[in-house]
């Protein structure tokens, strides 16, 4: 069945203020999404700005408090870098300023710690593959998150290194059983 198509008129601010409180019951947005939003659904320039000004007078839409409420969420659960947060973030039509300072807030530590968690939880689903492969497939999951050579690798050599490290002891643990 066909989805009843909108009755709402162009110049219609009260629809548009529906439309876009609609919109913000759903999910958290920019306000460069809901003016895109509001405009693909046909209304005008002036009454989508109106809007977009008021809520944000109002703080309904804040993009800077958006920023970094994405930043936080999605390093955290995600584990991206700082890179890959503030491509999202500018893909999503954030202020350039917004990003950086949203970014700022995860420090190099935590970025370090993230790709090392990520690089951990990856290497238990390698188990009894070659070491080179286990190398190319670990950096190319940091690089796919955002994380350049200068985290992927030292991350990934750590990981190793902890297994080893973690093979011997229970090689050694093994020998005084013998």
């Amino acid at each position: 069945m066909k989805k009843p198509r909108s009755t709402s008129k162009p110049d219609d601010p009260e629809a548009a203020r529906q439309y876009c409180l609609k919109l913000l019951s759903g999910r958290p947005c920019t306000s460069s999404e809901l003016g895109d939003a509001m405009r693909r659904k046909g209304f005008e320039e002036e009454i989508v700005v109106d809007i977009l000004d008021r809520y944000a007078e109002v703080g309904m839409i804040d993009d800077e408090v958006f920023a970094r409420a994405w930043v936080d969420s999605r390093h955290r659960s995600r584990g991206l870098s700082k890179r890959a947060l503030a491509g999202e973030l500018r893909r999503k039509g954030v202020d350039p300023d917004y990003v950086e300072a949203a970014v700022e807030a995860v420090s190099d530590e935590d970025e370090r710690a993230a790709a090392l968690e990520l690089a951990r939880r990856r290497y238990r689903s390698m188990a009894g593959q070659p070491a080179d492969a286990i190398l190319r497939k670990l950096v190319g999951m940091l690089a796919r998150k955002g994380y350049g050579s200068g985290v992927a690798i030292p991350v990934v050599k750590q990981v190793l290194a902890e297994a080893e490290d973690e093979a011997a002891e229970l090689l050694d643990e093994q020998a005084n059983f013998d």
